[in-house]
């Protein structure tokens, strides 16, 4: 399982990042400071620091993410699944819908997930 960990607010910057790129980054300075409320040097910064880890690339000042929401969304499910369910995923599901209804639209697309991944 590749290391997608993610602080808050690194999670944060790259949903601005996957929604805009690729993006110029002083035009991603500006955004950061609207959304966020972050100085230019906090965007740069963390341009830096997930551009370090592999997460970011920003070439000519343009900033493109290397890893893609699915990826990270996964890795956080796994360790989730793992850490707090002992890896069942009807533990997972029983104790996420114990309080919900499901309208027949989720239901369907569960069963249709369920299905493809038994085959």
């Amino acid at each position: 399982m590749e290391e997608f960990k993610l602080f808050d607010a690194e999670f944060k910057f790259l949903d601005i990042i996957w929604e805009l790129e690729p993006i110029n980054s002083t035009e991603l300075t500006k955004v950061c400071r609207k959304k966020l409320g972050w100085k230019k040097p906090t965007t740069y910064t963390m341009i830096r620091k997930l551009s370090g880890r592999g997460i970011l690339k920003n070439e000519n000042a343009t900033v493109t993410a290397l890893v893609k929401r699915e990826q990270v969304q996964k890795y956080e499910s796994e360790v989730l699944l793992e850490k707090s369910f002992d890896n069942s995923l009807p533990a997972f599901l029983a104790t996420f819908l114990q309080d919900k209804k499901l309208s027949k639209q989720e239901a369907e697309e569960i069963k249709k997930m369920i299905e493809e991944a038994t085959r």
